[in-house]
């Protein structure tokens, strides 16, 4: 949220506490929603998406916009006054990348929506002085292409190296709450703030009716869900990684995260397999597992004498060596072959459903597609996967 969007007094106050954050990076906030008020509610009302998927309670942005003002102030006091319940969040089931098996998305209610948004926009502001500069995943002015950047510029800086791929299974669903409310004390611990999440956290799962509690992990779906596994994975392993790990390493290594997707880079074989010697034990420490498969350790770079170079995955797109036109070695990037038969498959079951229609609207809806995709996987070097998808 910059300057020029938001409202002065919001845009004060958001200076305000970052730079309280940053004079005070050991203090814990405890009057952070003291200064929350009807004009943040409408900022967070603004940022939050209007034609996602409905609720439990089927309320659209339409109805919840009638009366906005008066919507928003009591919702501002039900919150601080802790009478707010979190509703549960619709959970439905979305193809992962193999067409075989699902992962489960929670929907919440879309006044749910707006006070995780404008939770998530305080949390921002404390957490920003803190994140270290690997982590990409849902942070302000930090994207998936930055992070692929950033990958790809200290792969390439290091003249390839080893590369451990991080794959933890399943993140969203095994993230233990008491080690969750230990990492926040060190930074929130307002009373305000602290019971929102404890009931977001509590809040269970409906699913065909039936309603779920779970005592571990956090429904996918949900603005705060991916700010609080922010939050564990900065002190689990970007933060040990940062201030206990680099000073026992001999050479550079490298930590790129978006989200619970990881890698590290080493240009030193040793410093590699010292780390990933101790990974399993610092992520079983706190409730979490590595995938014993897909959790693997291989050399990316030039030929050299008895090593052959392996490519790896990271955001969707698989990372391998090859030389340019000019003959020199360089990393490379294309369509993960999962990502990109997944696409291929929603296209295909589009089609299917609406194949009765006009074809100038379906002309015009797979042309939207169509530049979605281009969007996200339209980088350098991935001309043959476009026009594999395109054709």
């Amino acid at each position: 949220m910059t300057g020029a969007q938001e409202p002065g007094n919001v845009s004060t106050l958001t200076q305000r506490i970052a730079t309280s954050a940053r004079e005070h990076p050991q203090r814990a906030d405890t009057s952070l929603a003291h200064h929350l008020d009807v004009d943040w509610l409408r900022a967070a009302w603004e940022r939050t998406r209007k034609d996602g998927a409905l609720g439990i309670d089927g309320m659209t942005a339409e109805r919840y916009a009638e009366d906005l003002e008066a919507t928003l102030a009591d919702l501002l006091e039900r919150a601080k006054a802790g009478s707010y319940r979190a509703p549960a969040v619709r959970r439905v089931h979305i193809p992962k990348g193999d067409g075989r098996r699902t992962r489960p998305i929670g929907i919440p209610t879309l006044e749910d929506k707006v006070l995780q948004r404008a939770i998530a926009m305080a949390l921002e502001l404390l957490y920003e002085q803190d994140f270290v500069a690997g982590s990409f995943g849902f942070r302000p002015g930090r994207s998936a292409h930055q992070a692929l950047q950033a990958l790809w510029s200290s792969v390439m800086a290091m003249g390839g190296g080893w590369v451990l791929e991080i794959d933890i299974e399943p993140f969203f669903d095994t993230l233990d709450h008491g080690h969750l409310r230990a990492f926040l004390d060190r930074r929130v611990r307002d009373g305000v703030l602290r019971r929102l999440i404890d009931k977001w956290l509590k809040a269970g799962v409906m699913e065909d009716g039936v309603l779920t509690r779970q005592a571990e992990g956090t429904p996918q779906g949900g603005v705060i869900s991916p700010w609080l596994a922010n939050v564990y994975l900065h002190y689990v392993l970007d933060e040990w990684f940062e201030c206990e790990m680099r000073a026992r390493l001999r050479g550079r290594a490298e930590l790129i995260r978006y989200a619970d997707d990881a890698v590290l880079i080493f240009a030193n074989e040793a410093d590699a397999r010292r780390v990933l010697d101790v990974l399993p034990k610092r992520f079983g420490r706190f409730g979490l597992r590595l995938h014993p498969r897909k959790t693997q350790l291989v050399y990316s770079g030039p030929p050299r004498a008895g090593l052959t170079s392996a490519s790896f995955d990271l955001l969707g797109f698989t990372h391998y060596w090859a030389t340019s036109r000019r003959g020199r070695w360089v990393l490379k990037r294309k369509t993960a072959k999962d990502r990109l038969a997944r696409a291929l498959r929603g296209i295909k079951q589009w089609c299917r459903v609406h194949r009765h229609e006009p074809l100038e609207e379906q002309h015009r809806v797979l042309r939207r597609k169509l530049r979605g995709h281009y969007a996200y996987y339209g980088i350098s070097g991935n001309y043959r996967a476009l026009a594999t998808f395109r054709f």
